[in-house]
């Protein structure tokens, strides 16, 4: 997941602007947010554990004056959730000092970190973002160039925004692995991970940031190149079904309608005799909608959610999860001496389900048909969802029918592999799918190297 932004203007607030549309990207990371402004070149970082309305105030915004900005919101994949691995990074190089934020994953990261320390440079950090800035800030060449020849040594997904002097950078892996989209305000660009950024703040989506390109922003305006040509085409399928808000725009196409698409699908494809219709709320909604649309059984709530408690999934600890869970939901008495139908996005470990399914059951219901808009998870992510190894997923390793019996339902169904493809309105060839599927687009790491600078002392 994180959330990046990025903006150029000598006329607007930027770190104002900034703030709001990391509000927009909040879903994206919830352990820590960060801004970073250059003015006249002196750049200013503010970064801390915690939301973006924890980490800055008023007085704090009014602190960042400049001409450029970028913002991330971070959650953790490689590199702990410390402060020190907080975004945007700043490392100062040999040939330029570099402010970064990264959404992504780096697979060979291990390699180039040692290659980095061989050669002397010090890494503050345990993050792999901080290797794409010192790689960038240690190359003499100009900046479009030394960002060019990094991405080459990078393997992976990577969305990147960098603030370096009166510059501002953005670029993607060859694969388009992560999002990133380009969009204008008034006559000022910008950049984020996805539309609802620009919404928020009243900026129009250009298009998304091609795979393999770059993009600086000066004081002569926009620049591109294809600095990598383009890889197979590998979107990560996943935002679709759970992680990009549903207001958002993915690859020309709206996630809330994807979203009501696969329910509709799971419906056809796995019908009930049922009651009602309820969501796991929100990321569950708009699949239960189009359940309830097509099976025309009535949707109603079941469930409301604890608004002020975050998505268990991104939490990194095992324990905040569970306790999360118990925190987030409570059953309403609708669901009392009915037959449910209940549709969430997906189950990656369980933990969510299973105490779901009992507490329904608890709260009266006679029975709970588990439908899932998405096929099982059976495989591993190295980029950049938190799913490092095979034994935390628990479909990995089970059948439909083993996994019914641990979450406890009456019975259970998943979105087929081509009904979830449908939905998206993407062709087959232009999305990542390994973590159904595991077929990776790119190279890939084992899950023990992956997670080696996990508990390094920062």
């Amino acid at each position: 997941m994180c959330g990046v932004f990025g903006i150029r203007s000598v006329d607007r607030d930027v770190a104002r602007l900034t703030y709001f549309a990391l509000f927009a990207l909040q879903h994206r990371g919830q352990e820590s947010a960060g801004i970073a402004v250059s003015e006249g070149g002196r750049l200013t970082v503010l970064r801390d554990m915690g939301l973006v309305a924890q980490v800055f105030n008023e007085q704090q915004l009014q602190a960042l004056p400049g001409e450029v900005a970028i913002g991330h919101t971070r959650y953790s994949t490689t590199g702990g959730a410390h402060w020190s691995n907080a975004q945007p990074l700043v490392h100062h190089g040999r040939s330029r000092t570099i402010a970064l934020g990264h959404n992504g994953n780096l697979t060979n990261a291990g390699a180039l970190r040692e290659e980095l320390i061989a050669d002397g440079i010090r890494l503050g950090s345990t993050s792999d973002t901080e290797v794409i800035a010192a790689l960038i800030a240690r190359d003499p060449a100009p900046l479009p160039d030394a960002v060019a020849a990094t991405m080459a040594r990078l393997e992976g997904a990577y969305s990147v925004v960098a603030l370096v002097d009166d510059t501002l950078v953005a670029f993607r892996d060859r694969h388009g692995i992560r999002p990133l989209t380009l969009g204008h305000l008034g006559g000022d660009m910008v950049v984020a991970s996805e539309s609802c950024a620009f919404d928020l703040i009243g900026a129009t989506v250009d298009r998304d940031v091609r795979p393999g390109e770059v993009l600086w922003f000066d004081g002569a305006g926009m620049h591109s190149t294809q600095a990598l040509p383009e890889g197979r085409g590998a979107a990560c399928i996943f935002e679709h079904v759970y992680f990009a808000r549903p207001d958002s725009r993915l690859d020309g196409s709206e996630v809330y309608s994807s979203r009501v698409r696969m329910g509709r699908q799971l419906a056809v494809e796995a019908p009930a005799v049922a009651d009602l219709v309820m969501s796991i709320p929100d990321s569950g909604t708009p699949a239960a909608i189009g359940f309830a649309r097509a099976s025309g059984i009535p949707y109603e709530e079941g469930l409301i959610k604890n608004r002020y408690v975050g998505r268990t999934f991104i939490q990194p600890d095992q324990e905040l999860r569970r306790q999360g869970i118990k925190l987030k939901f409570n059953p309403l008495d609708e669901i009392a001496g009915q037959r449910v139908v209940v549709v969430d996005d997906s189950i990656v470990r369980g933990n969510t389900m299973q105490q779901l399914v009992t507490m329904l059951f608890e709260a009266g219901a006679t029975e709970v048909h588990v439908r899932i808009s998405s096929p099982p998870v059976v495989s591993p992510c190295f980029y950049g969802i938190d799913m490092a190894d095979e034994d935390e997923l628990a479909a990995a390793h089970r059948s439909v029918e083993e996994m019914r019996e641990r979450i406890g339902a009456t019975s259970l169904h998943y979105l087929s592999l081509e009904g979830m493809q449908t939905a998206t309105r993407l062709p087959e060839n232009s999305v990542c799918r390994a973590c159904f599927t595991r077929d990776y687009p790119a190279a890939v790491p084992s899950s023990a190297d992956k997670m080696r600078f996990e508990t390094a002392v920062v």
